[in-house]
């Protein structure tokens, strides 16, 4: 048997390996991409066929559907206040957990365990500690005499009350940081001591340029998943109060399978796609301004 010969029957048989993966990519993720494209060009209700509109959807959505802008300041709200807040926390709480003290891994257990309980649940057991009557929250206030705010049926409390359940579970990203702060060398910390710098200044001089990839990370994977925001609300508040949880992926989905206007939804997600992609390229931009990478 040739070299080539063999060679050859080595790609096919890998071609017909990866064959299973190479149809499922191409029927469940890039078919429906490319279908979803081109619906956004079109006045579709499953019921009746396709008409193409140019685009009607896209001036539809910035021009005539108040609500459109109403979901995309309530996720940018999410996003800008409630990211920030979540990498601050879960840095803080790493940094604690990282002392060598007595119970740290139950501590860091304890902390963890909210971030792998499923959205649903955390939803359900959150709409308990939030019920402005008989809520763990309000309870715990009134102890002190002070009187609780509607949370979830408050306009101006329900976001910030999705910011705070959200605070619940960053035990996935104060483990990250707890793995980016075992990275750091501890020769670094000891030259820095030597230096007479303080507990801050060894923070801004040594952990916070260590960890700085670690946190660009989870800062892009944090807008992300914000923007995409869709669990708590659909269970929780169903967009209410007054439409004040009433965020893009939601309003996305109403129009999708509750209005049955699937091409105006196609054209709220590629819109949606087009913030992600834009908002990315910008940290991408911005990295070498603040993230430190011990190999440059």
């Amino acid at each position: 048997m040739t070299k080539f010969k063999r060679n050859k029957e080595e790609i096919i048989t890998a071609y017909i390996i990866i064959l299973p993966w190479l149809l499922g990519l191409s029927i469940f993720i890039v078919g429906p991409i490319i279908s979803s494209l081109m619906f956004s060009f079109m006045d579709y209700s499953i019921v009746l066929p396709p008409k193409f509109i140019g685009l009607g959807n896209y001036k539809r959505m910035f021009l005539n559907d108040p609500l459109f802008w109403k979901s995309l300041y309530n996720t940018l709200y999410m996003t800008v206040i409630g990211v920030p807040l979540n990498i601050v926390l879960a840095l803080s709480v790493a940094l604690l957990l990282n002392q060598k003290l007595k119970g740290e891994a139950l501590f860091r257990t304890i902390f963890y365990l909210p971030s792998v309980v499923p959205q649903v649940a955390i939803s359900l057991l959150w709409m308990w500690i939030l019920n402005p009557q008989v809520g763990l929250i309000n309870y715990l206030l009134s102890l002190f005499g002070i009187k609780g705010p509607m949370w979830l049926a408050s306009e101006q409390w329900a976001k910030p009350a999705f910011i705070i359940m959200g605070l619940w579970g960053i035990g996935g990203n104060m483990v990250i940081f707890l793995a980016g702060l075992q990275n750091v060398p501890q020769h670094l910390y000891d030259a820095a001591i030597v230096d007479g710098a303080n507990i801050w200044q060894r923070f801004r001089y040594v952990t916070f340029p260590m960890l700085s990839p670690t946190i660009f990370f989870l800062l892009v994977m944090g807008i992300i998943g914000t923007l995409q925001i869709f669990t708590q609300a659909y269970i929780m508040t169903a967009g209410g109060p007054m439409d004040a949880t009433l965020f893009y992926v939601y309003h996305l989905f109403n129009k999708a399978f509750r209005d049955f206007h699937m091409g105006y939804a196609s054209a709220m997600a590629w819109f949606l796609f087009i913030i992600i992609f834009i908002a990315t390229i910008i940290n991408l931009k911005l990295a070498p301004k603040w993230v430190y990478y011990e190999s440059e």
